[in-house]
C-alpha cells in the first residue's frame, strides 16, 4: 500500500497499513525507505507533537513529514502518544508469552493471536537475563522491538511485558527502568534438589539451618502451621506429617525467603497494582508434589508476596524445542492437583514453562486449570526464523546447521535436552528441499535451539540472518503465524 503525501508532491511512500493511525493533529505510520523500516509522523509544524520526535523533516503541501529512525528515544515517545502500545498486567487471563531472541518475530506471533480469535492475553516482549546476555540486547532493545512489532501491526487488544527468571534486585531494577509489568522469580538456585533424598538426619539439619528470621517465623511455629492439619483443596484433602513438611521446608525454604526479599524490593519501586509476579520452579532436577505446591503458595501468601501465576517442575520432561516427554496420564493426574491447589489458594494461574512445541498437553492444559493458564514460549520462534532462512538461504542454513553441531555439546550445558548429534544429518548430505525437513527431526531441532547463543555472537551469520529475514519478513511472519497458532488455539478450548 502507497499513501500520497499531497497533490503537490509526487511522494509515494510504502506502508504497512494496519500502523496507520490518526492521533489528534498528526498521523502516524509505519512506512519503508531505502534505509529501512521508518516511523512517520505527518502534521502540521505547529503540533506540539510532531516535535517530539526526531526524524528528517520534509515540508508538504503545509504539512510536515517527519521520517523518524526506529531508536529507543522514538519508540518511548510513541508510546507516549499511543497508549495501547503500553504494556500492562493481564491479570487471570488465559494468556501466552512469545520470546523473541531476534527482535522481529512479534508481527507475527500477533497475526496467531487474531487467528485465534484475539482473546488470549499476549506477552509479546519477554526474555529472560540469560537470553538477553546471550543475544546481546537490553531490556530497552526487548520493549522497543516489541513496540515496533505492535505499532506495525496494529494490535489494540492490550500487552503485557515479562521479565522472565529475574534472579536478583539488579535485574529488577533494569527491567522495571524499561517499562516491563510482569516479572518472573526465578528462586531456582536457592532449591535443594537433595532435600528429596536425604536421610532423615540430613533433612532435620537442613530445616533447622533455614533462614528463619527471613522466613518471618520459627522452626516450631511453622511445624504447628501445618504438621497434621488437614487442609481442604476441592475434592481432596491434604495432609502434611512431620516428614513431608521437614522436606518440604528444606527443599524450598530458602527459595520462598529469597523471592520475599525480590518482591518487597520490586514493590518498593513499583505500586503493587502496576506489576504482576510470576514465580517459578521449574528449572529444577526433580518435580514439585503437591503437598510442596501447597507449602509454597501458604508461605508465600504468609510472608505477603501477591503472585498471579506459579510454575511448578510438573511431571515429565519439558525439553527445549520439542513435545512433551512422558506419560500423558501421569501428566493430567499430576496437573488436575497442581491446579485444584492454585483454584483453592488463589485463584492464581498455572505456568507452563519450556512450553514451546508441547502439542499434546496445551489442551489438557486448558481443559483442567479452566482456562486459569499461562503458555511461556521463547526458541521456538528463533526455529522458525531458521526455517524461514532454509527456504530463502539454504547455503545459510547449512552453515548454522554445521556451526550448531560443533557448538552443541558445548552450548547445551545450562538446558534440558538429550539430542544425540550421531542423529543429526550432516548438511552437505541433504538437498536444498529437504533443508526445512531437519526442524522436524529432534535431535536437528534441539542442537539448533541451544546453540542460538553462539549463532547471534558470531557476526558473519547474524547478519545475513538478521538481513534475510528483513528482506524476507512475510515469509517469516507466515510460518511464525503457522506455528502459534498451533500453540495459541488449545488454550481458546476450540479443537
Amino acid at each position: 500500500m502507497t499513501i500520497k503525501l499531497s497533490e503537490l508532491s509526487e511522494i509515494d511512500l510504502p506502508i504497512y497499513p494496519n500502523s496507520l493511525v490518526e492521533n489528534g493533529e498528526v498521523t502516524c505510520f509505519l512506512g519503508w525507505t531505502s534505509q529501512g523500516k521508518r516511523l512517520c509522523v505527518l502534521g502540521p509544524s505547529s503540533s506540539r507533537l510532531l516535535g517530539t520526535f526526531r526524524g528528517t523533516p520534509s515540508t508538504h503541501d503545509k504539512q510536515i513529514l517527519l521520517v523518524c529512525p526506529p531508536t529507543h528515544a522514538n519508540a518511548a515517545v510513541l508510546r507516549s502518544a499511543l497508549p495501547w502500545l503500553n504494556p500492562a498486567p493481564l491479570g487471570l487471563r488465559t494468556s501466552a508469552g512469545c520470546g523473541d531472541r531476534l527482535g522481529l518475530a512479534t508481527p507475527g506471533h500477533i497475526r496467531a493471536a487474531r487467528a485465534v480469535g484475539g482473546t488470549i492475553g499476549m506477552i509479546f516482549a519477554q526474555q529472560s537475563i540469560r537470553e538477553m546476555t546471550r543475544t546481546g540486547r537490553s531490556p530497552d532493545d526487548v520493549m522497543d522491538d516489541a513496540t515496533w512489532g505492535i505499532f506495525q501491526e496494529g494490535w489494540r487488544e492490550g500487552v503485557g511485558a515479562d521479565a522472565d527468571h529475574l534472579k536478583t534486585t539488579a535485574d529488577i531494577d533494569l527491567c522495571t527502568a524499561a517499562g516491563f509489568t510482569s516479572f518472573t522469580f526465578d528462586p531456582g538456585a536457592h532449591v535443594d534438589a537433595t532435600a528429596d533424598t536425604d536421610d532423615e538426619a540430613a533433612v532435620r539439619a537442613k530445616y533447622v539451618a533455614l533462614p528463619w528470621p527471613d522466613l518471618a517465623t520459627t522452626a516450631h511455629d511453622l511445624q504447628v502451621a501445618y504438621v497434621g492439619k488437614r487442609i481442604e483443596v476441592e475434592d481432596r484433602d491434604l495432609v502434611l506429617d512431620e516428614e513431608t513438611l521437614l522436606r518440604a521446608a528444606a527443599k524450598y525454604g530458602r527459595a520462598m525467603a529469597h523471592v520475599a526479599t525480590l518482591y518487597r524490593h520490586l514493590t518498593s519501586i513499583r505500586s503493587a497494582d502496576a506489576v504482576e509476579l510470576e514465580v517459578s520452579v521449574d528449572e529444577t532436577d526433580t518435580p514439585t508434589s503437591h503437598a510442596e505446591h501447597l507449602f509454597i503458595a501458604r508461605e508465600l501468601h504468609r510472608l505477603g508476596v501477591c503472585w498471579v501465576s506459579l510454575a511448578p517442575r510438573y511431571v515429565g520432561r519439558f525439553e527445549k524445542g520439542v513435545d512433551y516427554i512422558g506419560d500423558l496420564a501421569a501428566f493430567r493426574a499430576d496437573l488436575a492437583g497442581h491446579a485444584a491447589i492454585a483454584r483453592a489458594l488463589g485463584p492464581y494461574k498455572l505456568s507452563v514453562h519450556s512450553g514451546s512445541d508441547k502439542f499434546s498437553i496445551y489442551g489438557i492444559a486448558a481443559d483442567l486449570t479452566r482456562g486459569l493458564v499461562h503458555l511461556k514460549t521463547s526458541g521456538t520462534s528463533y526455529i522458525e526464523a531458521l526455517r524461514a532462512a532454509a527456504s530463502f538461504d539454504p547455503a545459510l542454513f547449512r552453515e548454522i546447521l554445521a556451526f550448531a553441531i560443533d557448538r552443541y555439546e558445548t552450548d547445551k550445558a545450562s538446558y534440558l535436552v538429550s539430542a544425540q548429534l550421531a542423529n543429526v544429518p550432516r548438511p552437505e548430505d541433504l538437498p536444498d528441499q529437504d533443508l526445512p525437513g531437519l526442524l522436524e527431526q529432534s535431535d536437528a531441532r534441539q542442537a539448533l535451539h541451544v546453540t542460538f547463543g553462539s549463532v547471534l555472537k558470531t557476526p558473519a551469520l547474524r547478519q545475513r540472518l538478521m538481513a534475510g529475514l528483513v528482506q524476507h519478513e512475510e515469509t517469516y511472519y507466515d510460518v511464525l503465524e503457522r506455528h502459534f497458532v498451533r500453540h495459541l488455539k488449545p488454550l481458546t478450548g476450540k479443537a
